[in-house]
C-alpha cells in the first residue's frame, strides 16, 4: 500500500481549491455575458425608439419655426396699423379739434348770455359740524378776538 505523504495531500487541496475557484468563475463569467447581451439588447431598443423620437422632435421645432415667423409677421403688420392709427388720430384732431373747441366756446358764450349771470347771488360761507354745533369756516379776525360786542 501506498501511503499518501503529506506534500500529495497539499497537491489534491491546491487542485481542488484550483477547480473550486475555476467553477465560480465559469459561474461569473457566464452571468456577465448574460448581462451584457441584456445590456446589448437594451441599447439597441432605446436606439429604436429614439430614432423616431428624435424626428418628431425635429419636426417640432420646425414647426414652432414656422409659426414664430408668422407671429413675427403679424407683430409687424400689426406695428404698422398702430402707427398708421396714431397718424390719421393726428390728422383728425389737427383737423376738427381747433373748429370743435371754437364752436364749444362759442355754444358756452351764448348760454351764459341768455341765461344771465349767476354772480349776483350772495356767496355762502362753509360751516363745519362739530359734536353737535356748527363752527364757522372762516376765522375771526386777531383784532377782534380779545373784545365782546
Amino acid at each position: 500500500m501506498h501511503t499518501v505523504s503529506g506534500g500529495e495531500v497539499a497537491g489534491i487541496l491546491v487542485a481542488v481549491f484550483w477547480a473550486i475557484l475555476v467553477s465560480f468563475l465559469a459561474v461569473a463569467l457566464a452571468r456577465l455575458a448574460q448581462t451584457l447581451r441584456a445590456t446589448t439588447k437594451l441599447v439597441a431598443d432605446v436606439t429604436d425608439q429614439a430614432v423616431p423620437l428624435l424626428a418628431d422632435a425635429s419636426a417640432a421645432v420646425r414647426s414652432a419655426q414656422t409659426q414664430i415667423e408668422r407671429v413675427d409677421a403679424i407683430a409687424s403688420d400689426v406695428q404698422e396699423v398702430t402707427s398708421n392709427a396714431s397718424a390719421l388720430s393726428t390728422t383728425v384732431a389737427s383737423t376738427f379739434g381747433g373748429p370743435l373747441v371754437k364752436v364749444a366756446s362759442f355754444g358756452y358764450g351764448v348760454r351764459r348770455a341768455i341765461g344771465g349771470r349767476k354772480e349776483d347771488a350772495p356767496a355762502r360761507t362753509r360751516r363745519d359740524v362739530i359734536v353737535g354745533r356748527t363752527v364757522p369756516g372762516a376765522r375771526r379776525d386777531k383784532r377782534t378776538r380779545g373784545k365782546k360786542d
